[in-house]
Order: C-alpha cells, then sequence, then structure tokens
C-alpha cells in the first residue's frame, strides 16, 4: 500500500471534524515522528515532506555509507554494500536518501498510528472548542434540545456541539422536548478531562440584560443603558435603565406601546414579571422607585450600614412586600439596601397584631400562605376581600372565614 492510500485512511473520518488538509497534514507529521522515534529510537535523520493540496507525504530516510563491518548505528549508517544495492555508484562517506514507506513500519504499528492521529485530532478540536465558546461567554446563544434527563437538558447546536443547561439554570416553568429551540446565554466553558463542557443558562440576571440588547433597538444603540438587572427567574424581575439624551424615556422606550416592546421578553423567561425603573444617584428617589408599585410615604437613610427604614400607610404595605416577599427582596437588591418595611397609620388603624401572635389558633402553614401576599397582621388581613384572598392564595374561602372571625374575636376584646 503506497503512503497515500494510507493518508486516506488514516483521514476518512477527518470530514466530520472541524480541521483543514494542511492543519491534518501537521498533525500527521507529528504522529508520523513519534512513531519513526519508537521504531529507529530517534528521528533526527529523517526528513518528512508534506504536499497539502494532494493530501500526499513521503517519508526519507538519510543514511551516511561506511565500509562493510564498520557500521555501528543501523538507523544512521549504511554499509557500502547495502548502499550500493540502492545506487551502484555510492562511495564511503556519500549520504544516502531512501524513502519510507508506511507498509514498512508494520502492521501493529500502523494501526497505533490511526489511533494515535484521532486522539490528536480530537485533542484539536477540544482545544478549538474550548477557544471558540470562550469568547461566547455572556453571549446569547441558540441551540435544539437532542435529549431531556432528570439533572439537565443536552443541546446541540448547528455543528454537532453539545451543550448542557443544567436544572438549577432552568427557569421553574421551563418544559423542553426533544427538536425544541432553547435560547439562554453561554455562562461557562468547564475542561472535564480533555473534553470541554459547555454550560447554558436562563437563570442569570445577565440573560436579561441581554435580551434587552437584543429586543431593544435603543439599548443595542447605546442610547439606553441597562445599569442594574436582579431576578427570581420565572417570577420577577426589576431593571434598572438609564439615558443620557434627556429627549428619550428609557422606561417608556423598554416598554413599548401597551408591553409590546417587553412582551417578548417577558414570554421568553417563561411570564416572568418584569419592572422597569428610572435608575437615580438619589438614593431616596432610587429606593421609592425600587419598591413600586407601593406609594412611600418617606424614607430614613443609615447610608453607613446600607439600611433604609421605608414608611408606608397600611394598604401600600402589602405592595411593597409583593408576592412571596419578592417585591421588597429585588428592591433591596437593585438598591444595596436592606429595607424595613415601617407601617404608619392614624392611631386606630396603628393598633395591629402580628399574625405570628395567633399561632395557637391558626395553623402555621395558613399563616405562611397570607405571608407569601404579603399579610403578616391582622389588621391587613381583616381589610381584604374573601374571595380576593381565596384567589391570590391556597386557601378555601370557609378557612379565611375563620381565620377573619378569631381576628375580629382579637379588636372585640
Amino acid at each position: 500500500m503506497e503512503n497515500l492510500a494510507l493518508i486516506d485512511s488514516f483521514s476518512e473520518f477527518k470530514d466530520d471534524k472541524l480541521i483543514d488538509r494542511v492543519t491534518l497534514m501537521a498533525i500527521l507529521e507529528d504522529v508520523f515522528r513519534n512513531a519513526l522515534k519508537k521504531k529507529y529510537g530517534s528521528d533526527d535523520n529523517f526528513d518528512i515532506i508534506i504536499n497539502p493540496d494532494k493530501g500526499d507525504m513521503e517519508i526519507w530516510r538519510n543514511r551516511v555509507v561506511v565500509a562493510d563491518g564498520e557500521v555501528e548505528d543501523s538507523n544512521s549508517e549504511i554499509s557500502i554494500t547495502e548502499a550500493r544495492k540502492i545506487e551502484p555508484d555510492f562511495e564511503v562517506g556519500e549520504e544516502v536518501s531512501e524513502e519510507v514507506k508506511l507498509i514498512q513500519l508494520g502492521r501493529r504499528a500502523i494501526l497505533a498510528l490511526r489511533q494515535n492521529l484521532i486522539s490528536k485530532i480530537h485533542e484539536h478540536d477540544n482545544t478549538n472548542l474550548y477557544k471558540q465558546f470562550k469568547d461566547l461567554i455572556g453571549d446569547i446563544y441558540t441551540a435544539e434540545v437532542h435529549h431531556v434527563r432528570p439533572k439537565a437538558v443536552i443541546l446541540v447546536d448547528d455543528e454537532g456541539n453539545e451543550i448542557v443547561l443544567p436544572k438549577e439554570k432552568q427557569i421553574p416553568s421551563d418544559f423542553f422536548r426533544k427538536g425544541d429551540n432553547v435560547r439562554g446565554i453561554i455562562e461557562a466553558v468547564e475542561l472535564k478531562g480533555n473534553k470541554p463542557q459547555i454550560i447554558m443558562s436562563r437563570t442569570s440576571e445577565l440573560f436579561l440584560e441581554k435580551l434587552f440588547e437584543q429586543e431593544i433597538p435603543e439599548v443595542a444603540d447605546g442610547l439606553i443603558n441597562v445599569k442594574k438587572v436582579v431576578r427570581i427567574p420565572g417570577e420577577k424581575a426589576k431593571v434598572a435603565v438609564d439615558s443620557y439624551d434627556d429627549r428619550i424615556d428609557p422606561v417608556g422606550a423598554c416598554v413599548g406601546m401597551k408591553g409590546s416592546r417587553i412582551h417578548g421578553i417577558v414570554r421568553e423567561l417563561g411570564n416572568e414579571n418584569i419592572d422597569v425603573i428610572n435608575y437615580t444617584t438619589n438614593t431616596q428617589l432610587f429606593i421609592s422607585r425600587a419598591l413600586s408599585p407601593a406609594k412611600v410615604s418617606s424614607i430614613k437613610l443609615d447610608e453607613t450600614n446600607h439600611r433604609a427604614d421605608v414608611f408606608l400607610k397600611l394598604e401600600e404595605v402589602s405592595k411593597a412586600i409583593g408576592r412571596g416577599g419578592h417585591n421588597i427582596k429585588l428592591a433591596g437588591l437593585l438598591t444595596g439596601y436592606e429595607l424595613d418595611v415601617i407601617r404608619e397609620g392614624s392611631p386606630a388603624e396603628e393598633e395591629d397584631v402580628e399574625l405570628s401572635e395567633f399561632s395557637d389558633e391558626i395553623e402555621a402553614w395558613v399563616i405562611a400562605e397570607f405571608a407569601k401576599i404579603g399579610l403578616d397582621t391582622a389588621r391587613s388581613i381583616l381589610k381584604q376581600d374573601v374571595a380576593d384572598l381565596a384567589r391570590r392564595t391556597d386557601l378555601e374561602e370557609e378557612t379565611i372565614l375563620d381565620v377573619m372571625r378569631i381576628l375580629k374575636d382579637e379588636f372585640e376584646d
């Protein structure tokens, strides 16, 4: 078998790889030099001539002619008798170049060559893949669901690269089927052995920021700047935006007419509720905006400890806290302040009792259900409509009526 045929047999699988013929030939030379070292002890006296256009290569062994009986190193020296079998006019001291056919290395060596070549090409592919996706970290990427596992969804892109979307990086409402297209950001590229593992995320704040860049032209053009993003994935997010152009309303531009612009982002994130807020360096005003839709009466700042007492009318407290406490939690993350809600009102209204005080009469899970929607005092519940509470919680109307009866009895007493 000639060298070309052997090389073709080695590289028959290259069409499935992202590797050009020139690179392949360079890898082949490295592999063959290692094989020559193993067989002859050294490759110093071998010339490997590569022709990448034809996909061929030649191996030439160079030896010095010595007198018969004086060969000390058979790899670098050849006797005059053996040399004259190649060319009859060779003389002692001259150099002989003899082509080595790959088949001369032996069947076992050729199989080892093939395996080594496959390993080198995989190593080359993995290095290229690692570099490619390292440059894509923080960018939005789309891939197709290949199969769904309990702890991760395995995606494949158009080039056949495998991408992992771990369960903890998925939005809680995400549900994927084989063949679905999935968007997320490339969050990390980790080496597992020699193979890179590409990690996608849909829960990162950066994913939401990049969606703003992708969906809102003014953000993409730099006319609107996304200052900060905080999220509880799948539940609620707050995005602070700013513009250096006074003619632009950054919130209005991001939301769009009747929410037209932000609707696509909300849908992508599993109907995550997104509050877009005008950024300001005025801390009190920023905290007040961050707590929307609640209307703040006043704020007392402790800038040293990054704490703030927020004074609210009783009817605004549940709005400030939000469902499951999400609103106040995100407002704190957005502003960088720990927020304490202080209720204010008329003297009669101020006579309130924490719901936890009724733990001997009301079951803990019922109290927890009210707390989820920001109702943690007796009066805050008594002011609500029973049917509305049943809709907003997992409680039956009968249970709510029982709770209200217990609370009313407290104030009548």
